[in-house]
């Protein structure tokens, strides 16, 4: 059975007294919300440890926003599977689209780092999409196409969640409509040897169209930028109306 996730990305954003104080406000809007929706938070690694210590018994699992390949070694900046495991750390987003165009993510080393994730009994969020370039080119299908089977060689498809996030869509305002992201998540389930793998939608998910979004049949779950920032917002797309 597909399990719903909702996952905040707070991406390069809050201090640790900010991530605190944003508990203070989200904690008590997640009362009623149902059981079955799992709530993630992917947050800076500075914040990992603190709410790490402040989620015991809550609603939320915890999420890092990066994993690299290696238990350990020469690579500065980067972060390891024991490290994040020692935490309590439950999820971590892997192959996001501000990893591929900054830092020289690749389909390859995206399939690196989600085995790592499993390795640790870490569940890895990969993330796939198009840039508008390559939508307007026609070229939706064939590239995520190629992002899922790449990424997933090799990958144990009981222990994953996948996220479809146009580029296009993310940070920008421009959500891609309801029932394209549906299709185009239909095409990312189809290529799957599991159909239960939870597959969220990101990209400008707001508490405006969430509705929507989340009535979608093959849509189940999403991947929250900017309004998982705010308390009042993300609790509003966590707990999304079905109609």
């Amino acid at each position: 059975m597909r399990k719903i996730v909702i996952a905040g990305n707070w991406k390069m954003f809050k201090t640790q007294v900010e991530s605190k104080e944003f508990l203070q406000g989200f904690l008590p809007t997640l009362e009623d919300t149902p059981s079955n929706r799992e709530v993630v938070l992917c947050v800076p690694f500075t914040d990992l440890s603190i709410l790490s210590n402040s989620l015991h018994g809550s609603r939320i699992q915890l999420g890092a926003q990066n994993i690299h390949w290696e238990k350990s070694g020469a690579y500065t900046g980067e972060i390891s599977g024991a490290m994040l495991q020692e935490i309590g750390i439950r999820y971590v987003i892997v192959g996001h689209s501000e990893r591929r165009q900054y830092f020289g993510e690749t389909d390859e080393t995206v399939n690196l780092r989600l085995k790592a994730a499993q390795n640790y009994g870490l569940t890895p969020i990969l993330c796939v999409g198009e840039t508008k370039q390559q939508r307007d080119a026609g070229e939706t299908e064939s590239l995520i196409t190629t992002q899922v089977k790449t990424a997933l060689v090799g990958v144990d498809q009981n222990n994953l969640v996948i996220a479809y996030e146009p580029i296009w869509a993310i940070g920008t305002g421009d959500t891609c409509e309801a029932k394209e992201a549906n299709r185009v998540i239909g095409l990312i389930r189809s290529l799957l040897t599991n159909s239960n793998v939870s597959i969220q939608y990101g990209g400008s998910v707001k508490p405006d169209n969430v509705d929507e979004i989340m009535a979608q049949p093959e849509i189940d779950g999403a991947l929250v930028g900017g309004a998982s920032l705010e308390p009042a917002s993300f609790a509003r797309i966590v707990n999304y109306k079905v109609n």
